[in-house]
């Protein structure tokens, strides 16, 4: 028997095989320096990040092996995301290595370089086991980063929840990609679609066989998106684990989880969205759930003292939005969701490098702590201000058309589709829940600007946060102002499923 293998090409493959190496390279350098380097190793990790970016338009797109991966519009696009995440997180890191990462800093960001490799290698993947093998590449390195601090029982305690649930979310998962298979006979996306197909086709109807793994693979995504009911580790998680990690979490393993549904659900189920396929229909469970992330996740948070529970909260609520885009299968659909996630970094960054300070100077991340911060810190309170205004939005900022492409790609959707009309009711709801939210963002705003006395504490960020706030200010400003190099560039995700 000939054993032949599958075609590869380095060259496609090489971002990733780059950050791979740099991520060896800076656990060895720390242990080089006797762990002593201080913030070069941080430094050197912003670099690799950056250097894989550099690497990332040189590759091109191409196949690495076979249909296991795959360089395409949606792949680049979406690994600028996770390299965008990455590298703001790392930016806000230089204050806790320097006070409560001590001895392991090598070991923390390179866990974050590996996590970044296995979100770049899912956008690449197109079939279902390498897939799942990104995805715990991505997951497995944040068990152990949201648990980092060591001797804080939150971060042990969310570190536990956060295990339990992936390892239950990944489980649910595969039992679902197994189903697929033997319904398929094979692990390739785009073979599985035309596979199903035909079986639909021969045997007029699936029956209900394909209502256990949609069930399965739902419930598996959704505990990666936190979407309601699968959502409840979510505040306990970002709670407890470091703060930049918890904004990682909150963009770049989020993003992690739109690619996974976007190729499994709207690329190998697309034609099972329309209610004309019942009771094998997606389309409305996903509705149910967008709809629970946006009530509950917005009016959870108008109640939480603790600002990482309530951008906690804040996160499920964008999840829902999110998935209204997503449930827009027309050519503005995936280009309106690729355009949230890219401009939902800038604004979900830059809160929580701002939280990380006040964190790393007061001790504490409750609301009251921003109390008459403007006063002492006016530049942090107004960034702060900004951010807050575009995650609820509010033009001209870049939360704002974010939340409009989603809204009109829905819209046309149902107005195109008879069998769609639920989509209308799904964007009434993200129209009023949107008003629930602006009430707890503006109210970190209230507290910062009209506390009775000045803060007591005038903060004082390392460089690279500072640059990470501007980077945040930058793209919330500019994309919101001129949107369209981003927008055309999300353009091409729509293409790639028409493939």
């Amino acid at each position: 028997m000939n054993l032949q293998l599958p075609e590869y090409s380095l060259q496609v493959m090489s971002p990733e095989i780059f950050l791979f190496v740099w991520a060896l390279l800076v656990i060895t350098f720390d242990l080089i320096t006797k762990r002593k380097s201080g913030t070069a190793v941080g430094y050197m990790t912003m670099l690799g990040l950056a250097l894989t970016g550099a690497f990332l338009f040189q590759a091109g797109y191409g196949r690495g092996f076979g249909m296991m991966f795959f360089n395409d519009p949606m792949a680049i696009f979406f690994k600028v995301i996770f390299l965008g995440a990455a590298f703001m997180a790392v930016g806000s890191t230089f204050g806790i290595t320097e006070k409560r990462i001590v001895n392991h800093r090598g070991e923390f960001y390179g866990l974050i370089l590996m996590s970044t490799v296995g979100m770049m290698f899912l956008a690449s993947s197109q079939e279902l086991l390498s897939l799942y093998i990104g995805l715990e590449l991505t997951t497995i390195p944040l068990y152990v980063l949201v648990s980092f601090f060591k001797d804080d029982k939150k971060s042990v305690e969310s570190g536990i929840k956060y295990l339990i649930v992936g390892a239950l979310s990944s489980a649910l998962l595969i039992y679902g990609i197994s189903f697929l298979y033997g319904l398929s006979g094979t692990t390739e996306i785009n073979q599985m679609t035309i596979n199903i197909a035909i079986t639909h086709i021969q045997n007029e109807t699936l029956g209900v066989a394909l209502l256990m793994p949609i069930m399965l693979l739902l419930a598996g995504i959704g505990f990666k998106l936190a979407l309601p009911p699968f959502h409840q580790w979510a505040p306990d998680v970002y709670e407890g684990a470091p703060t930049p990690i918890a904004a990682f979490l909150s963009v770049g393993s989020k993003a992690a989880g739109i690619v996974a549904f976007s190729k499994i659900m709207v690329m190998g189920l697309e034609v099972f969205h329309s209610p004309v396929m019942a009771p094998n229909d997606w389309g409305m469970m996903v509705a149910l759930m967008a709809a629970g992330a946006m009530v509950w996740g917005n009016i959870a948070a108008i109640r939480q003292t603790n600002i990482k529970r309530m951008l906690a909260f804040s996160s499920i609520a964008q999840a829902g939005y999110i998935m209204v885009g997503m449930l827009a299968m027309n050519e503005y659909g995936q280009s309106s969701v690729g355009f949230y996630m890219f401009v939902y970094m800038f604004a979900n960054m830059g809160a929580f490098a701002i939280v990380t300070i006040v964190e790393d100077q007061t001790g504490s991340c409750e609301i009251s702590t921003f109390s008459g911060l403007s006063k002492s810190s006016p530049f942090f309170s107004a960034a702060m201000a900004i951010f807050m205004l575009s995650l609820a939005g509010i033009p001209p900022l870049a939360g704002f058309f974010a939340k409009y492409y989603v809204f009109a790609a829905a819209i046309a959707h149902a107005g195109q589709n008879n069998t769609t009309g639920w989509l209308y009711w799904l964007v009434g709801i993200g129209l009023l829940t949107t008003v629930f939210a602006l009430y707890y963002y503006a109210n970190i705003i209230k507290v910062s600007y009209f506390g009775k006395e000045a803060s007591p504490f005038k903060l004082k960020a390392p460089l690279p946060a500072v640059i990470i706030i501007v980077i945040g200010l930058l793209g919330v400003f500019g994309f919101g102002l001129y949107p369209e190099p981003i927008i055309d560039f999300a353009s091409n995700l729509s293409d790639y499923f028409k493939r």
